[in-house]
């Protein structure tokens, strides 16, 4: 059975000032799917996570989420609409607490009215988060920043989480952690995922289905473990 999208991008162009960066960006993703974002560095990965965030609008081309068209939006308009945003090394507030940083990811009304509950929740999902809930986030590890960083997205009950890569400065441990987290909330709860990451196999391992952009072009789209068997894939992208 082929699963309706919940996200379809199609035709995007965007970069910054008179830089062109992406460039005639297309691909869908189905609900509860995991979609990986795969390509060399300055090929445009965290661009596009940043468009589809509304980080950076869009100069052509149009972003569908859950049936609206989301092109050109504020960032902080989005959470409540069900989309979250992990950005690379989590960008926690360092001198406010564990708690305080999951409260502000809560700062939709509709998240605000059940906020305590989805913090027993998301620490449910995370158990070390409840052990040092009120220690500062700045004295956490880098595998508990990311747990936590997270966690604060999914305060806001995201129906789709954009993580900019989760496992970067991670041990080989806890990036597989990080990741495994990430495939059972998929399982579990629904949740649609894309995740832009240099541990290419890992996450090929994890992902339901990939895109390899090239020069800020969508160049390759397939079943990610199809992809994780190309030997074209593995010599360029996985030093094999």
């Amino acid at each position: 059975m082929t699963l309706s999208p919940v996200l379809q991008v199609e035709g995007l162009d965007a970069g910054y000032g008179d830089i062109s960066v992406l460039r005639d960006v297309g691909f869908e993703v189905a609900q509860g799917e995991i979609a990986a974002i795969v390509g060399a560095n300055g090929a445009g990965k965290t661009t596009l996570l940043s468009a589809l965030a509304g980080l950076l609008t869009p100069r052509r081309g149009r972003v569908t989420f859950a049936g609206e068209v989301i092109s050109g939006r504020k960032a902080h308009e989005l959470p409540g609409r069900g989309l979250a945003l992990v950005p690379e090394g989590g960008r926690l507030f360092p001198y406010l607490s564990i708690e305080e940083n999951l409260e502000l990811g809560a700062y939709t009304p509709s998240a605000r009215a059940k906020g305590r509950e989805r913090m027993d929740e998301v620490m449910k999902i995370f158990p070390v988060l409840r052990e040092r809930g009120k220690q500062l986030a700045g004295r956490l590890s880098g595998g508990e920043r990311q747990m936590c960083a997270i966690a604060r997205a999914l305060m806001c009950r995201p129906s789709l989480l954009l993580l900019d890569e989760p496992s970067v400065g991670l041990s080989p441990l806890m990036s597989e952690r990080v990741l495994d987290t990430i495939a059972k909330l998929a399982r579990t709860e629904g949740l649609t995922a894309i995740i832009v990451e240099q541990r290419v196999t890992e996450v090929l391992e994890i992902a339901d289905r990939a895109h390899i952009l090239d020069h800020g072009r969508i160049v390759r789209s397939g079943a990610a473990a199809e992809l994780l068997r190309d030997r074209q894939i593995q010599e360029t992208y996985m030093g094999l």
